[in-house]
């Protein structure tokens, strides 16, 4: 298991290292220079000359390049030219709505689409099987920011029951932290939802007919038994990984979201940030992204071994 890690762990540094360059050159290469517009139209030519030298990107950009990239490995993913404030500095404070946004969204997805599709499953090809696969259908053509529109018009202008906008951290309060991210967190869950239902439902049909299934039936256990404790065991390694794959889409998707319910999360950061040309923000933002989606995969895969211990025995093999 450690080789397995190690070896992961390695595999995600060229992965790291093309985002790294990719984001570095679109953002150099785009049109707009950030001392004209910190400066502001009415700025001499001399005095954006003079800032964009004191900013350094008056050299080379493959010399920008290698000092940023030779910073960003000792942790120094620089500062942030509008607010003054190191780049971790300020990615930590939007990031915390987006993640309290994203694990609420992904609660909400697991606790309604597991069950969901397990009862789908159960009863393949009823009446109440084909209607679930339709509204799951339904979940994912629905954007989620018109899903977040409609919520807003019904449960907080018409019936009151949530605010329309905002973000409460959590210590204002549990509840009320949950209350300001209730209806985004509904609204950017349900697509996920649907298509965790529709994996749920077709993993277990491929566990179901096994024989070791027909022999815990025959042995008379409980049909609830059966279904959770031996089919929905061997089926969670396919809904473990399509889990692992929702968070990382319900992080991109919250970009969105967070604009509609006007939550100060990463979306806002990074929209602001290219108004405002603030290239270290855009930069390390992304970076990190792109850095915590590749080790929530990572996890995934490492919880395979928790969940069938066939996978490990796998790898011990392999080893």
């Amino acid at each position: 298991m450690t080789s397995y890690i190690i070896e992961r762990l390695l595999s995600v540094v060229p992965v790291i290292l093309v985002v790294a360059v990719a984001v570095f050159f679109i953002v150099h290469l785009s049109p707009g220079e950030p001392a004209s517009v910190i400066l502001g139209p009415n700025a001499s030519q001399g005095d954006i000359e003079a800032l964009k030298t004191e900013l350094g990107h008056d050299r080379p950009i493959h010399e920008q390049f290698f000092t940023w990239i030779g910073n960003t490995i000792t942790g120094d993913l620089g500062e942030s030219i509008y607010a003054h404030d190191s780049v971790l500095s300020v990615f930590s404070t939007y990031f915390i709505p987006t993640l309290s946004l994203t694990i609420l969204a992904q609660i909400i997805a697991v606790l309604i689409a597991i069950p969901i599709g397990i009862f789908a499953a159960v009863r393949r090809g009823s009446l109440i099987d084909q209607s679930l696969m339709g509204f799951s259908l339904l979940g994912i053509s629905v954007p989620s920011f018109l899903l977040g529109l409609f919520f807003i018009l019904i449960f907080s202008v018409q019936l009151q029951w949530f605010p329309v906008a905002g973000f409460e951290p959590l210590n204002s309060g549990l509840w009320t932290h949950i209350k300001s991210l209730i209806l985004p967190a509904i609204a950017l869950s349900l697509a996920q939802a649907a298509l965790l239902v529709r994996m749920t439902r077709s993993s277990m049909l491929e566990v179901l007919p096994n024989s070791y299934i027909k022999t815990a039936r025959s042995k008379g256990l409980k049909e609830q038994t059966v279904i959770y404790k031996h089919a929905l065991r061997n089926a969670f390694v396919v809904i473990l990984e399509i889990i692992g794959q929702t968070f990382s889409s319900l992080i991109a998707g919250a970009v969105v979201i967070e604009f509609v319910f006007n939550i100060p999360g990463l979306g806002q950061l990074i929209v602001n940030s290219v108004e405002r040309r603030d290239f270290p923000v855009i930069q390390g933002t992304v970076l990190l992204i792109a850095v915590a989606y590749v080790f929530i995969n990572l996890i995934i895969d490492l919880l395979y071994g928790v969940v069938d211990p066939r996978v490990r025995l796998g790898r011990k093999k392999e080893g």
